[in-house]
Parts: C-alpha cells; sequence; structure tokens
C-alpha cells in the first residue's frame, strides 16, 4: 500500500510470476493490477479492484490503508482483471454502490452476477463529490473495450485512466523511475492491446487535452509523474507515417525459405531499409506487434504446408489483421513443392489491412537464379514505394 498524495493510495497488486495475459499475450515483465483509494472528507471511494487471484493483497492493502468504509466502488472497466473482486468487495462492505456507466454494468451484472440495486450510473463528464476531493467521469470508449471510462481528480489534478496509458510491467515503483524500459513496455502494450483502436484513441486524446493532469494513474505498470511521456509516445504511434521500415516472418521448414529471407533482408540492407526479422518458431508476437507499430511494410514468408501456409505463419497474418497496423504495403515470399493456395491464403487472412499487396515471389523447390532476381526487384520496388511516401 502506497500513497500517490495526500490520502490517494494504490492499493492493487503485483503480479511477478504471469507470463500469459488472457491466454495469449506474453508478460516477459509480469504485470500490475492497479486499484486505487481516494479518501475525501465525507466519502471513501475505491477505483477499480484487481484480478480475482490477488483477491488477498487487495484486501490487506484496504485494511493497511485503514479502510472502515467504502461508499463507492468505481469500474472503469468490465474485464475482470479489474472487476473480478467487485463482489467480494461488496461482501464487505455491502453498503456501497458500484459507479459505472450503464453500458458497463450490463456487463458487470453479465460478468459478475451483480444485482440492479448494486448500481450508480453516472453520464460522461458527470461528477461525484467525496467533500474535498471530486470525481469527474470521462468516457474514453475503445481503449480497449467499447464501455470503458476514465476519472480525474480535480483537485489533485490526477487523471486514472484504466488500461489506457497501461503498460503490463510488474515494478516495486510506484511511480515511472526508468523511463526507457516503461516507455518499451507501454509500446509493447500499445501494440497487442491498443493498435487497432488507433482512431478511437486519437478522439479520446483530443477528449482529455484541455485536462490539467499532473499525474496520470492507469490500472497497469507504473504512474506517471510526468504525464507528456506517455502522452506524447501515444502521439507518435497513432499518427499516420510510417516509416523506411521493412518487417519480416517468416518460418523454414527445409531451408527454402530461409535461404529467400536471408538474401532479401540483404538486399533491402543495402538499400537503406531498416529490416525486422522474426523467425516464428522462436519469436515473440509481442515484439513482432510492436515492430508492426512504424513499419510501412510487411513481408510474409512460408513454405506450403498441405497446399497452404505453414500454420504458425497463418497466425502470424491473423494477428496482424487483428491488431490493423498502419502498414502500407504488403508482400509475400516463399517456396512450394506442387503448387498450393498459400498466396490466396494469406491474402485473404489480411483482409483487415488498408495495404497494397505488391507481387509476391514464390520459388518452385529450392530458389533459383530466377527467384533471387524476383527478389531484387521486390526490394527495388519496396524501396520505390516508400520513396513515393516521402518517408525517411
Amino acid at each position: 500500500m502506497l500513497e500517490l498524495k495526500t490520502n490517494i493510495f494504490a492499493v492493487g497488486a503485483i503480479d511477478w510470476d504471469r507470463r500469459l495475459f488472457d491466454e495469449l499475450i506474453p508478460l516477459p515483465d509480469g504485470t500490475t493490477y492497479n486499484a486505487y483509494l481516494v479518501k475525501g472528507s465525507e466519502k471513501t471511494a475505491l477505483l477499480d479492484t484487481v484480478d480475482p487471484t490477488k483477491r488477498d493483497v487487495l484486501i490487506d492493502n484496504l485494511i493497511a490503508a485503514g479502510v472502515d468504509k467504502i461508499d463507492y466502488i468505481i469500474a472503469h472497466h468490465g474485464e475482470q482483471d479489474h472487476s473480478g473482486c467487485i463482489g467480494d468487495i461488496l461482501m464487505l462492505h455491502p453498503e456501497a454502490k458500484v459507479v459505472t456507466n450503464p453500458m458497463c454494468k450490463g456487463m458487470l451484472i453479465d460478468l459478475l452476477r451483480l444485482e440492479e440495486g448494486q448500481f450508480i450510473t453516472i453520464d460522461d463528464g458527470g461528477q461525484l463529490s467525496l467533500g474535498d476531493k471530486t470525481l469527474r467521469f470521462v468516457y474514453t470508449p475503445w481503449v480497449h473495450w467499447p464501455e470503458t471510462i476514465s476519472t480525474y481528480l480535480i483537485e489533485d489534478k490526477i487523471f486514472f485512466s484504466c488500461d489506457f496509458f497501461g503498460s503490463h510491467l510488474a515494478s516495486s515503483s510506484l511511480f515511472v523511475t526508468d523511463e526507457h524500459l516503461v516507455l518499451e513496455s507501454a509500446k509493447r502494450y500499445y501494440a497487442e492491446i491498443m493498435m487497432s483502436f488507433r482512431l478511437p484513441i486519437r478522439k479520446n486524446l483530443e477528449k482529455i487535452k484541455d485536462l490539467s493532469i499532473d499525474m496520470i494513474a492507469p490500472s497497469h505498470g507504473p504512474v506517471y509523474q510526468n504525464p507528456a511521456l506517455i502522452i506524447d509516445a501515444y502521439k507518435d504511434w497513432i499518427r499516420d507515417d510510417v516509416k523506411n521500415e521493412v518487417v519480416i516472418a517468416y518460418i523454414s521448414m527445409h531451408d527454402s525459405t530461409r535461404k529467400m529471407v536471408e538474401y532479401f533482408v540483404s538486399l533491402l540492407m543495402e538499400r537503406g531499409i531498416m529490416v525486422k526479422q522474426f523467425n516464428l518458431t522462436v519469436a515473440d508476437t509481442g515484439q513482432l506487434a510492436m515492430s508492426l507499430v512504424d513499419a510501412a511494410t510487411f513481408v510474409i514468408g512460408s513454405p506450403t504446408m498441405l497446399a497452404r501456409a505453414h500454420p504458425k505463419v497463418a497466425y502470424a497474418a491473423i494477428l496482424a489483421n487483428a491488431l490493423k497496423p498502419k502498414t502500407r504495403f504488403v508482400s509475400i515470399i516463399g517456396s512450394y513443392g506442387w503448387g498450393g493456395v498459400m498466396v490466396k491464403q494469406l491474402t485473404d487472412l489480411i483482409s483487415n489491412l488498408k495495404v497494397e499487396i505488391i507481387e509476391p515471389v514464390m520459388a518452385k523447390g529450392y530458389p533459383k537464379d530466377e527467384d533471387f532476381a524476383a527478389l531484387e526487384r521486390l526490394a527495388d520496388e519496396i524501396l520505390n514505394k516508400h520513396k513515393d511516401l516521402k518517408i525517411a
């Protein structure tokens, strides 16, 4: 239990050992489930709870903070890593009311089986007085669910942003101390969770630009005492501009595709293009997602397997399709034995991406001189495409 400011406490939990989120997202640095306690002169509010696995930590922290009564539980987001212990807190403080918006209320009734009478619903911009402290609610939809809200504590100028501006980073420091480390974790978080909501995030950044914010307290990761650090990073990540970068994600079963990838990477490097290469047999999908935040071109490499792409390559295509990066161009390289529908399969799997498909290069068996020549043409075309975009 740590104090952000007078009578404002961090009462959440650190999960040092968690290595997978939603049974999908790698967590190399663990995570935190941040909950905050705000004690006003008249009322006390708990902002979010924690993942159910850390229930006892939350309760112990509330005891350490000297809580004898909770009047309000602010539910920013229905997902259980934030809401999962609301029922437990209500059992300990049955007089408390869950404060959220109508959409989140419906989700919490469905997910947690809470009762209708346990809620107070608030409007966008609505306020709740705790006496000498006032909570103002800001609807911030699609960061990353449609019902998400944030809370601005007016007197202390703290913006409790829920998943907005979050990072999966287990740390004993309440506040940001290593800016490089935190921004790296925040970029991974953005890439894996937020990138597909780039346009709504842009609207939400505009919505909060006039708030006087001294501190941003997200629901995952450390608290920002320099809010501009993360706000400026988000402004950069959501821009339409792309960089002179090519991301190559590939699998090779019998060296044919590997040989093509290695040769192609050298061609791109010779042309002054930054390359990020991922062998999907061993690659961290979070790192792959991060690399797609700014890259102008995504190249998928695969052999055929039963006439289709290798399953791990298909998964990478599905992931990119879900994340919807601002990538402008996609191409496919690889090898085949007797034929197949791999190129059509992969292009179908990325149908969400607003990209131009550059003519693929497919070698029959081990690549021959004409295949290497085709890779040279592909490298030249990518270079010219990047020049046309006037990117550095």
